[in-house]
């Protein structure tokens, strides 16, 4: 059995732990890596899903901010907002995001619950811009259509890595 939970992604002096935004998740929240700038990985390890909104989180911060949904060390939901580029979710390791996703009776698929990887990486360039960082499209590309190495989770902090945010 794989990793399930969140690691949230964010600028701020004060610990993210400790912002309105995530109160829900706070006596669970554990600090994984701090980064130049100011920028802290937190982890809430949880199946349970919500533990607050990208939208807020990004507002009282005043920065960009992101989550990351680990299901089962298999695939990661993406959830990315900034207080002037919006907010966008995509996912890592989709092949494996569309078994959870499965036929369903809606007969919605991927796409419709996610950005594709040129258009996510389009929309990660702008919130790594308003984040103060300048990136290249096509290596967020790379991590956006890449398969679990062999955990998901790792994605992710690549992710981070193309991002700018935090170093590999």
């Amino acid at each position: 059995m794989g990793y399930w939970g969140y690691y949230v992604v964010a600028r701020s002096e004060a610990p993210l732990a400790e912002l309105d935004a995530l109160a829900r998740a706070k006596e669970a929240m554990e600090l994984r890596a701090e980064a130049p700038g100011g920028w802290q990985v937190w982890e809430y390890p949880s199946g349970d899903g919500d533990i607050g909104s990208m939208n807020v989180l990004a507002a009282e911060t005043g920065a960009p901010a992101l989550f990351g949904y680990v299901m089962d060390s298999d695939c990661v939901v993406v959830e990315a907002a900034a207080p002037e580029s919006g907010a966008w979710t995509t996912c890592l390791a989709r092949a494996a995001m569309a078994g959870y996703l499965g036929a369903g009776d809606e007969g919605l698929t991927l796409e419709d619950y996610f950005l594709e990887p040129p258009d996510a990486a389009e929309r990660a360039v702008a919130w790594a811009e308003e984040a103060g960082y300048g990136v290249e499209a096509e290596p967020l590309v790379d991590v956006l259509s890449a398969e679990p190495d062999p955990l998901a989770e790792n994605l992710f902090f690549r992710l981070l890595d193309r991002l700018g945010v935090v170093p590999l």
